[in-house]
């Protein structure tokens, strides 16, 4: 697993738009300024967030980008999957098949009884629920309640609030 710069500021550019309120657009210029990030750059990440129907342009002399809707329905994993595909998926296992493969079989050698892959399968379900049930309204919101929302999204638990002292479910 890799989250790339990509991917990372694209977050970064949503927060940020989630934060701006709903009607009120972020041109290219003001959103590379905001993040410090180049104006082609903000535009290739506005541009793959539109296509993943994540923002609106809105045309004009006032125009810019807005969220295409609430904060609250846009989930972490559908803003990955915008920027570059799936945090995590099995086809990692591909990329690293070694050893001499059996007549006819295409994948690694472990492919029909590979604990490894038992492994990847785990935290991929593990990633895509927690991705999935995270909104950009929990990492837009400064209050501590969706912070703690965030961590209860992936099994964790703050023993104390005030530490940062954590349990596992």
């Amino acid at each position: 697993m890799r989250i790339t710069a990509l991917e990372e500021y694209g977050l970064r550019c949503m927060i940020l738009l989630a934060r701006n309120g709903d009607h009120t657009p972020l041109a290219l210029p003001e959103i590379g300024e905001k993040e410090a990030l180049s104006v082609p750059y903000s535009a290739k990440l506005m541009l793959l967030l539109k296509q993943g129907g994540l923002v609106e342009a809105i045309r004009g002399r006032h125009g810019g980008y807005i969220l295409a809707k609430p904060a609250e329905r846009i989930s972490l994993k559908s803003i990955f999957d915008a920027l570059g595909g799936p945090v995590f998926s099995l086809s990692h296992c591909e990329r690293y098949a070694t050893g001499k493969k059996p007549r006819g079989r295409e994948n690694c050698i472990h492919s029909v009884d590979c604990v490894v892959r038992d492994v990847w399968k785990a935290f991929l379900l593990v990633t895509d629920d927690m991705l999935s049930k995270a909104t950009l309204l929990d990492l837009a919101s400064s209050s501590e309640k969706s912070r703690l929302d965030i961590l209860e999204h992936s099994g964790i638990r703050l023993s104390d609030p005030g530490t940062e002292d954590i349990e596992l479910d």
